[in-house]
């Protein structure tokens, strides 16, 4: 069955934001890719909705959350700066259909960390924001991940 591992889509200038880098919001273009983020899952059915605590990654999955009428639910693992082990761990015991969002630090890791326990990759490995990453789990194991391209 397949999980969701979501980059969270465009913010703010991190250089040029003023005040705790958690609360930055999404851009205009950010929000859009929410939306389309929103439209591809929803009919895929998520289960449950995790998030990093910051700004971003909580509006990036707020549409889907409104499509589905699923609260999105504060994840600290997946916070950025975080290890991938307690991401592994989400991975291995959140029900099919889970959508995480995450950070450009914590997604490489997980992903490297995936790759070295046998998971293959179809097409690019990348983590660009706004993208997602199907996984498809077999057990407690990832064992396939396929990238989807943010829409830009």
């Amino acid at each position: 069955m397949s999980l969701y591992l979501v980059r969270h889509a465009k913010a703010g200038n991190r250089a040029e934001w003023q005040g705790d880098d958690r609360i930055r919001p999404l851009t205009p273009k950010g929000w859009r890719q929410a939306e389309a983020i929103a439209a591809r899952l929803a009919p895929l059915r998520p289960t449950v909705l995790r998030s990093s605590t910051y700004v971003r990654c909580r509006q990036t999955l707020e549409p889907l959350g409104a499509l589905v009428g699923l609260d999105v639910v504060d994840e600290p693992a997946l916070v950025e700066g975080n290890p991938f082990e307690p991401v592994l761990h989400l991975l291995a015991t959140l029900p099919d259909g889970a959508v995480l969002c995450s950070h450009g630090d914590v997604i490489p890791d997980t992903l490297a960390a995936l790759e070295r326990r046998g998971c293959r990759f179809a097409g690019p490995v990348e983590w660009r924001k706004g993208s997602v990453w199907t996984l498809e789990r077999v057990g407690d194991d990832i064992v396939a991940a396929e990238m989807w391209l943010p829409t830009d």
